[in-house]
């Protein structure tokens, strides 16, 4: 299939395919003419992708990773040993930064419960305000 048909099979822009492609996440053939042409398993490898995308893991991990990936139904699981050990490490990773993201929005909120009322007041009068065009 053309790169516009897995584009309407998948819900995915042609140039996030192409990105894909660069990034190593896709290997399509190339018919005489150049044109791209994906297998019928590249539209589930698309969704294995963009599965991987939301939970958290960039482009690098999951090209590393995906060879070591098969579908069960809607769930994705691991086929290589160390790939467990892999997920586990970047799952702390990613708890490490919601900790700390959750570190700066309390010293935030401190600061922002220091200010006097009449301050708070002002402050939420222009964010409740329509932005001038």
């Amino acid at each position: 299939m053309r790169i516009g048909e897995l584009s309407r099979r998948t819900g995915v822009h042609e140039r996030l395919l192409r990105y894909y492609e660069a990034q190593g996440l896709l290997h399509p053939g190339r018919l005489p003419s150049g044109y791209r042409e994906y297998a019928e398993g590249d539209v589930a490898a698309v969704r294995r992708i963009r599965s991987l995308l939301a939970a958290g893991l960039n482009t690098a991990t999951i090209a590393a990773i995906l060879p070591c990936l098969r579908d069960e139904g809607e769930r994705l699981v691991p086929t290589c040993s160390d790939l467990v050990a892999d997920l586990f490490r970047e799952r702390d990773r990613i708890t490490r930064a919601i900790t700390d993201l959750q570190s700066s929005r309390a010293a935030l909120d401190d600061v922002i419960t220091a200010a006097p009322a009449e301050v708070a007041d002002r402050a939420l009068a222009t964010l409740e305000s329509p932005v001038p065009a």
